[in-house]
């Protein structure tokens, strides 16, 4: 899949909208991680330097269609600015008579317009409101994947008012993330975590036909294990879909497909991180106890398929990685994952709590790409088409 990007002549001397996600964390009004920041600084550059005059527009928080001081995108202008080295000025609204004059003198800035969702029809992909978001502006560039899964006037309605672009960073989110999809290359590894089951059966049902070894850890993997009569004592199980975890088991084995389930686990008192825990193998789990990571048999099976793999996907972590206790399963999986891409393997982590766990243990810059998107990647992965990127497709093989 490629998508349309933008040409100097689609942008030179041009009054560019962007929109970004700059929804990042904070504490104490101070931005706590600046990946995303960094992740639109070559789509803004590449405007800036082919003499468009670049306004920026993205959501903060949840302050559900009103003013909310403590959703102001204020503090994260300043941020970027300190991080990018541009300057960036800030205005307090993103439509009206102050995005209008802010745009008109606009000369050697970038702006930073207020939060979107400070207005209620942001999310009813209005026409109306998304005329009001265009008034100032010549063309509009969509470069916030993360936000692409959802049909908002910002992401997807402006689109009908504006000469439109994907940039950089949605360009090189869709290429990276089209290669396990379309053509990959075997063997192929995917890798399941997460709490549950039902967040994957998209990506189960669409990519099962694809891969050759599916490994499978986390929450979710309980659920597995009780579709095959395994004791899970108190760990997470998702019994309404006990039914389609048997179903994949023996769709996988008609397919040729092996889908790895964890040898052992940890397992723990309680769901706490201070909490005793003993390392158990998959036969002998106590019905008393609840299981937080998987073991170091289990580690091993999977670093030795993820070794040999040309092709990984990574999506959702082995355990409850937050907590120390408990990470050992997921860091070591990224180590793996890392591992063979030095050895040349295309390793793509699948954004949300795989992008998160990828960047705590340092491994970030040592796979092929870590999303931006959490649920957008999510969705793109199921095979599903989202609004975001339908606009600027111009090829699909």
């Amino acid at each position: 899949m490629r998508l349309k990007t933008f040409t100097p002549s689609d942008v030179a001397g041009k009054k560019v909208l962007v929109r970004v996600d700059f929804n990042v964390p904070m504490q104490d009004g101070q931005v706590t991680d600046v990946t995303r920041l960094e992740s639109h600084i070559p789509t803004i550059k590449a405007l800036i330097d082919m003499g468009a005059r670049v306004s920026l527009l993205s959501h903060f928080g949840r302050p559900k269609g009103v003013a909310d001081p403590k959703c102001s995108l204020k503090p994260v202008g300043e941020k970027f600015a300190e991080i990018s080295g541009f300057k960036v000025r800030f205005v307090r609204d993103c439509t009206g008579p102050l995005v209008e004059d802010a745009v008109a003198a606009q000369i050697d800035e970038i702006l930073m317009l207020e939060n979107v969702r400070f207005h209620a029809d942001e999310s009813k992909n209005s026409p109306e409101f998304a005329r009001k978001l265009a008034a100032p502006f010549c063309a509009y560039v969509m470069d916030a994947f993360s936000v692409a899964h959802r049909a908002h006037t910002s992401t997807r309605a402006l689109t009908e008012i504006l000469p439109s672009f994907a940039g950089h960073l949605m360009a090189k989110e869709i290429t990276m993330l089209s290669a396990p999809c379309e053509k990959p290359e075997k063997p192929y590894v995917l890798i399941l975590g997460g709490s549950k089951v039902s967040d994957k059966i998209g990506v189960v049902e669409n990519m099962l036909d694809k891969t050759d070894y599916v490994l499978v850890g986390g929450g979710m993997a309980f659920t597995f294990m009780k579709a095959l009569g395994y004791e899970i004592g108190r760990s997470l199980c998702e019994t309404e879909k006990l039914g389609f975890a048997a179903e994949m088991l023996r769709k996988a084995e008609k397919l040729g497909v092996k889908i790895v389930l964890p040898k052992d686990f940890i397992f723990a008192d309680e769901f706490r991180a201070d909490s005793p825990y003993i390392t158990v193998d998959a036969d002998n789990m106590p019905a008393s106890k609840i299981g937080l990571d998987i073991g170091p048999k289990t580690v091993a099976e999977f670093t030795e398929i993820i070794h040999n793999a040309k092709t990984v996907l990574w999506n959702g972590p082995m355990g409850v990685f937050e907590m120390p206790a408990f990470a050992e399963g997921t860091r070591l999986v990224a180590k793996a994952i890392a591992e063979a891409t030095e050895k040349g393997a295309l390793t793509i982590a699948g954004g949300g709590d795989s992008a998160a766990a990828a960047t705590l243990f340092g491994f970030a810059k040592q796979v092929s790409h870590v999303s931006t998107g959490g649920g957008a990647s999510l969705e793109f992965f199921e095979g599903k088409m989202l609004p975001g990127i339908e606009p600027y497709i111009i090829n699909k093989e």
